[in-house]
């Protein structure tokens, strides 16, 4: 068995929900989750060839955790589509990344992660419902062909509904640890972890600190996980 700290966390590009532009408070939160996973979305700006909003420079210094080798949107972006992953850099030994482009109206992708064991989908869901269900169900059939292992989809759902929009995902538990936006009044269950049977949630919550309300428009969340052997 294997247990983690699993987190998520929309950074909306480190400005804040209304600026400036201070990507140390979001390292801090980051720091401060105390995760071994976190699947970060908008890490980078949106126009031109998207550079990273995310100093990688910094991340390692800052957090203890190193992003995940994947394929960028761009030479100078941090991430594919806004999206990576960092981890423990002991974990990021034995990582592998798959980069997954996803339909709908929008550009959207996906950072597929593999771990002895363990598959991390790290997914920004689009803002159009249709999309989502349309980009939900590829990866459900992502997930479906990983065999025996276990699969967490986590991220930001864009999606507000308890279960309405998510029918791809019965094959899976999906959590919604708490209102997590907008961050200076949290009202929404956007941000959300989806489990395979063979992984149980040991707790889960919403990181609400006074930074974490400054940093984005996002509160993070996050999942203690125990991950059963599958052979």
């Amino acid at each position: 068995m294997m247990r983690l700290r699993l987190a998520s966390y929309n950074l909306h590009k480190c400005r804040g929900t209304f600026g400036p532009y201070a990507p140390e408070q979001n390292l801090a939160v980051i720091a401060g989750l105390g995760a071994d996973i976190v699947a970060l979305q908008e890490v980078d700006f949106r126009m031109g060839l998207r550079p990273e909003a995310l100093p990688r420079d910094m991340i390692e210094a800052a957090t203890g955790l190193v992003p995940v080798d994947h394929r960028r949107t761009s030479g100078q972006s941090l991430g594919w589509h806004g999206q990576t992953i960092l981890l423990r850099p002991d974990l990021a030994a034995m990582a592998r990344s798959l980069p997954l482009a996803l339909p709908g109206v929008e550009p959207r992708g996906a950072v597929m992660m593999h771990l002895p064991g363990l598959t991390v989908i790290a997914v920004h869901l689009g803002l159009m419902r249709s999309s989502r269900r349309a980009q939900l169900a590829r990866l459900a059939a992502k997930a479906g062909r990983r065999g025996g292992d276990a699969v967490v989809l986590t991220g930001d759902f864009n999606e507000w509904r308890g279960e309405h929009g998510l029918e791809a995902l019965t094959d899976l538990d999906v959590i919604a640890p708490g209102r997590s936006w907008p961050a200076l009044s949290p009202r929404l269950r956007y941000d959300r972890i989806a489990v395979t049977p063979s992984i149980k949630v040991l707790d889960c919550g919403v990181f609400d600190t006074p930074l974490a309300r400054k940093a984005s428009d996002h509160l993070p969340i996050w999942a203690d996980l125990l991950i059963r052997d599958t052979e």
